[in-house]
């Protein structure tokens, strides 16, 4: 990864990045499931992939870039929460809010476990993260439908395997590595050592 980039497109990511943690904000103030909800969330969602996109294509990823995403992203997603939680409570059954519940003691173990290892905030971008991401995005428009619930299930059980993955992935990995997308290629990491 590189350290910081000093090229015509250096500050673009971040200030993507930085839209995003505005919209977030923003939709503290808006009511959920009105158009204004849904323009501002799915604004978000297409500057949360564009960002990193474009840090990608221009080659300006950078340590801090990756930090402020995916702290941007938890931001994101607690804001989220809070502000479709009251319908959420009603639709869905009170099993998904138990697993809810643990993948986010989960979450936070993994987070504490690489903190201690790796003395810093470590979240990785897992292709089972980002797919999760991509299911989560989807519930608000899809939670109120008559599929609502099984497709709830289902993002439940995604977010449960990608979580129990990124703490394999911190348990084995002696060194934080971005690359490690995958628990088999920390694995294979690990062999080589």
């Amino acid at each position: 990864m590189k350290t910081e980039s000093k090229n015509k497109y250096s500050s673009i990511p971040n200030t993507i990045t930085s839209f995003r943690l505005v919209g977030t904000m923003a939709l503290v103030f808006v009511k959920p499931f009105t158009i204004p909800f849904y323009v501002l969330f799915t604004f978000c969602g297409i500057s949360d992939v564009l960002d990193g996109w474009v840090a990608r294509t221009t080659g300006n990823i950078t340590e801090f870039g990756s930090r402020f995403d995916s702290i941007t992203d938890l931001l994101f997603y607690a804001v989220l929460l809070l502000r479709i939680f009251p319908a959420m409570w009603v639709v869905l059954p009170k099993t998904i809010w138990i697993g809810v519940a643990a993948i986010a003691v989960l979450r936070i173990i993994s987070y504490t476990l690489a903190a201690l290892k790796y003395h810093r905030f470590a979240s990785l971008h897992t292709y089972l993260n980002k797919a999760t991401g991509f299911f989560v995005f989807a519930v608000p428009y899809l939670l109120t439908t008559a599929w609502g619930v099984i497709y709830c299930k289902f993002v439940c059980a995604m977010a449960a395997v990608s979580a129990l993955e990124e703490f394999l992935i911190h348990c084995c990995s002696k060194k934080y590595k971005t690359e490690n997308k995958t628990l088999w290629k920390a694995l294979q990491q690990k062999k080589m050592a």
